[in-house]
């Protein structure tokens, strides 16, 4: 039991890490909590202008959903815990990204952690959430509707593979929050006021200071 709950805090620790804030200090931008959504994830930080930065962000917070779930199914047969320690560490490192205790549990909206998740649990399911993402924002250009559509996708296929153990209520629990955080967006949808990515008015001029 120790060694399990050492783990998930490890996993929610390793999940607090905002590789938003990180690649911004990196690249001399703003801080992504202080303009445009407010949120710091790659989206985000795309509105900069800065692409090097929102791809390095969009990197670092899929490898820290991908990392804890790998290393925590690495771990299981060494340290003697079993799929349910490994399902609690991948909510962990999503709560984690959701809120850090790191910057004041405001974290992001979690889709790049979600997928590096997914990645970790199965290659086949993650294929599935980012075909159903890249198609619905091809079709559409609306980030939020397709993170929404590819959590969505996530849960019917973690049901097929997985079924109701602690898997697949792990993917749900987690789709379950990806479209909770989206819900302000979700509303800008229905009014017709959302923003579309790469649209002019996302843009925010590049700058030199670290914000």
């Amino acid at each position: 039991m120790f060694v399990s709950l050492v783990c998930i805090v490890a996993a929610y620790l390793i999940g607090c890490i905002s590789f938003a804030i990180l690649a911004s200090w990196m690249f001399r931008l703003p801080d992504p909590r202080t303009y445009g959504s407010g949120n710091p994830g790659a989206t985000n930080v795309l509105r900069s202008g800065r692409k090097a930065a929102a791809l390095v962000t969009l990197a670092g917070d899929t490898a820290k959903g991908w990392v804890a779930v790998a290393l925590a199914s690495r771990l299981a047969p060494v340290l003697g815990f079993g799929s349910g320690t490994i399902a609690a560490c991948a909510v962990a490192v999503f709560l984690g990204h959701l809120y850090p205790v790191y910057f004041g549990f405001k974290g992001g909206k979690g889709v790049a952690t979600a997928l590096g998740v997914l990645l970790g649990l199965s290659a086949w399911l993650a294929l599935a959430a980012l075909a159903v993402f890249a198609v619905v924002l091809l079709a559409c250009r609306y980030v939020s509707a397709a993170s929404v559509a590819a959590g969505i996708a996530a849960a019917a296929v973690a049901l097929v593979l997985f079924g109701w153990t602690e898997y697949g209520i792990a993917v749900i629990a987690i789709v379950a929050l990806v479209i909770w955080r989206h819900r302000a967006n979700v509303q800008r949808l229905r009014s017709g006021t959302e923003h579309k990515i790469f649209a002019t008015r996302d843009a925010l001029p590049p700058t030199d200071s670290a914000g």
